[in-house]
């Protein structure tokens, strides 16, 4: 199958492009940072829209976003509405032109009317809604980053170790979040994708852990992981604010899609899969 995905170097892009390609598909890859030729704001964009049109199935999963504090530092800005706006309008454009089977990336915080992030994500949704594609929500997935100015916690908080020893957390660390390995995201995308037919737009497809791990545990994760190669003086500790992201509002996540995937992968399992992937890099330099 031909699989054009939009956003192919993104924290989940990347995950799923090698993993699709292992399964023998032929993947398009198209992210912005491949070049301007791939950029989903430019329009006309002819090598875009030829990736979609010879696509058998889409999955969009570019955004301008990132971790916590990105998005505390980004959202509420003129660029990160724009870019974010411009991205949707064209290729949603285009996906309704060539009338593609596609997957809308969205976030659990989609819902939360005071966040630009979760308005943009609720836009998306309309949109795809409209088109009778399927919307995803994303409940904090993790694994290896590039972009460390828009890393989420986990992979924040091993650089921080790397790079820094001791340090403190932007929160006090009691607020619980859902944390999902990459590689079991990709299989839920592709299970969402084999069997598309089988849903509804307006179904709602979590895809997440379905467990609540608070931030002090994953630092206690984390810390072990240092521990255990004799890096003793990594300390993470907890800070004084609670959590200002998402405090006001705790959804539950749906779990519908456990009718056809279920995640595998423990949080110790998969912090320690990227904890080893990073340390192997930090060895190298």
């Amino acid at each position: 199958m031909n699989i054009a995905i939009l956003g192919s170097a993104g924290q989940i892009g990347a995950y799923l492009s090698e993993y699709l390609k292992e399964k023998g598909h032929e993947v398009t890859d198209i992210d912005v940072v491949n070049g301007v030729e791939y950029d989903l704001r430019a329009t006309p964009n002819t090598i875009v829209e030829k990736s979609i049109e010879n696509a058998d199935f889409v999955f969009f999963l570019a955004f301008d976003v990132g971790g916590s504090r990105y998005l505390k530092k980004y959202q509420h800005t003129f660029d990160f509405v724009n870019n974010n706006t411009r991205m949707m309008a064209n290729t949603f454009r285009l996906l309704k032109k060539f009338n593609k089977r596609f997957v809308f990336s969205s976030s659990q915080m989609s819902n939360m009317s005071y966040s630009p992030y979760g308005v943009m994500k609720r836009v998306g949704e309309l949109h795809t809604t409209a088109l009778k594609g399927l919307t995803v929500k994303f409940w904090n997935v993790y694994g290896i980053e590039n972009d460390m100015e828009k890393a989420h916690v986990i992979t924040d908080f091993i650089r921080k170790g790397f790079e820094e020893g001791e340090f403190e957390m932007m929160t006090d660390g009691t607020e619980e979040r859902q944390f999902l390995y990459a590689e079991d995201c990709c299989e839920a995308l592709e299970t969402v994708m084999e069997n598309f037919t089988d849903f509804k737009p307006e179904d709602p497809l979590h895809i997440t852990s379905f467990n609540s791990t608070s931030i002090k545990t994953i630092a206690a994760i984390i810390q072990g992981c240092f521990n255990r190669i004799g890096r003793y003086d990594v300390k993470i500790k907890p800070g004084l604010a609670k959590d200002s992201v998402q405090m006001d509002k705790r959804n539950e996540a749906n779990t519908y899609i456990t009718g056809w995937w279920l995640p595998k992968t423990g949080i110790d399992v998969g912090i320690g899969k990227v904890f080893e992937a990073m340390k192997k890099d930090y060895e190298k330099v």
